[in-house]
């Protein structure tokens, strides 16, 4: 017989993107982090609860070598190993194509739901919308969204492209609730990813008779306190990584098919919480070892450690990769997306591994004539608050740039280019990666026929990695600091 009420653990992580391996804590010899201590913590909650769901929102892939050596396939066997119970997409999960996504999904041993994403042309979702998970006797619908910067990702498929659409989350999240409105579902959770302050958005938008209880989000890397409460939708994220994960025990009632007392915390992965599982650290290894023996060759040594602590302000080692290819390129200005840097910090001794894990987008780099009008124009779109706030495009720019930009006024103040203010009426070459000339008017707010309005552009390497690693193997002892090329007042 079911039972009135029953408890559940919820556990959940997100953004983990390849986050695989445990550091030691700098000061103390405590090890953080990794997926062995990740998964001992996981099987110890299984051992000692009864009924434990392990949720993971999306952008499982990017982020290491071993990912990228493998293009995701050794991320999805490693998370065969945790098993988690459902899976949500990210938009990094179609960062090999979405062609190998769908491959993706056949090596991975569990759910990957996804609601929104759809094949327009044909009025039919991509992915499986929801699961229903029978636990303790009580039905558990996760539902499944992804932002709408996933297109951007597919947008370089221009065939693919065509088929493909994301549609609103709320809308569809309704479908299926509306679907199942008979069916004796007792929690529904939206498992999404698309960034905290869009999931307080979207939990203001859905019906309560729709009786979505939980929203568990990723894509900003948020780190909460507590979940926030939206129309009466708790809503949580577990910041990134494998540092920590989330965890919510709650009683849900069966006959109001609400949660009735809840708890969560945001648990430290470190070896007082968790014991390593060595099955995984082994698997794990198998990987490591091949990745180490092709890539721990030395290319180069920087003078000081350089960092990328946060994409939304200028980094010594934003500014080293803008440097660096626009020393390479006859370029005014280059863009460099803050998300196409991986890590956040390299050197002093910099390896092919180091490099490539920092560095994995293996995009071309495309240059334009624009006039000053229009380079004022791009910077005030990048430079506003939107996209600071963790879910825009922010970028790293060159050494010839200094913009100045006011928040309370939200304009930009001024714009210089080799120590000269730009003028309206003049021509400047501007370099951006392809990602980013595909999709122009979302990122740089202009539209890709007046970028080429001067020009028709000019792909000037169809691979800037190899153009960034070529340039390190020639300049040792880089020094770079922060020279104030994005002020904000």
């Amino acid at each position: 017989m079911k039972p009135k009420t029953q408890k559940f653990t919820i556990l959940h992580s997100n953004d983990m993107h390849g986050d695989f391996l445990a550091e030691v804590k700098e000061g103390s010899g405590e090890l953080i982090g990794g997926l062995g201590l990740l998964s001992g913590y996981i099987s110890k909650v299984r051992e000692e609860e009864e009924n434990v769901i392990y949720a993971i929102a999306g952008d499982m892939v990017q982020g290491s070598l071993i990912d990228a050596e493998y293009k995701g396939a050794s991320t999805i066997e490693l998370m065969n190993f945790l098993s988690p119970d459902v899976v949500t997409l990210g938009n990094h999960e179609l960062d090999y194509g979405l062609p190998h996504l769908l491959f993706l999904e056949k090596v991975a041993n569990f759910p990957i739901v996804n609601a929104n994403l759809y094949m327009k042309k044909y009025g039919k979702r991509l992915m499986t919308p929801y699961v229903i998970l029978n636990v303790g006797g009580f039905e558990v619908m996760f539902i499944g969204i992804i932002t709408e910067t996933t297109m951007d990702s597919i947008a370089l498929d221009q065939l693919i492209e065509t088929f493909v659409s994301i549609e609103d989350a709320a809308e569809e999240i309704g479908k299926i609730c509306n679907a199942y409105r008979n069916h004796d579902i007792d929690l529904t959770v939206a498992l999404t990813h698309i960034g905290f302050e869009s999931d307080l958005e979207l939990a203001s938008l859905l019906k309560p008779e729709w009786g979505v209880d939980l929203i568990i989000g990723g894509h900003t890397h948020t780190v909460l306190e507590q979940p926030a409460r939206v129309n009466d939708i708790l809503v949580a994220q577990a910041g990134d990584g494998t540092n920590q994960i989330g965890r919510f025990d709650m009683i849900v009632d069966e006959k109001t098919n609400a949660i009735t007392d809840w708890t969560w915390e945001l648990v430290p992965i470190n070896s007082n919480t968790a014991t390593i599982d060595t099955a995984l650290e082994e698997f794990l290894d198998g990987f490591q070892s091949k990745v180490d023996e092709k890539y721990n060759q030395i290319i180069t040594r920087f003078s000081v450690k350089l960092t990328h602590p946060s994409r939304e302000q200028e980094t010594t080692l934003g500014n080293m990769v803008t440097d660096a290819l626009a020393g390479s390129i006859e370029t005014d200005v280059i863009l460099i997306g803050s998300g196409a840097i991986r890590s956040k910090e390299l050197g002093p001794v910099v390896t092919l591994g180091t490099l490539k894990a920092c560095f994995p987008y293996d995009d071309s780099l495309s240059r334009f004539t624009i006039t000053g009008k229009q380079l004022k124009d791009i910077f005030t779109h990048i430079m506003h608050p939107d996209n600071r706030d963790g879910e825009g495009e922010f970028f790293q720019v060159n050494d010839k740039v200094e913009a100045i930009y006011s928040d309370s006024e939200t304009k930009l103040l001024s714009l210089s280019v080799n120590n000269l203010p730009v003028d309206d009426s003049q021509h400047y070459a501007i370099t951006l990666q392809g990602y980013h000339v595909v999709n122009s008017k979302g990122n740089l707010g202009i539209a890709l026929d007046d970028l080429k309005s001067i020009d028709n552009g000019k792909v000037v390497t169809t691979s800037a990695y190899q153009v960034l690693e070529e340039w390190l193997r020639v300049h040792p002892n880089i020094r770079e600091v922060i020279d104030g090329r994005l002020v904000f007042v």
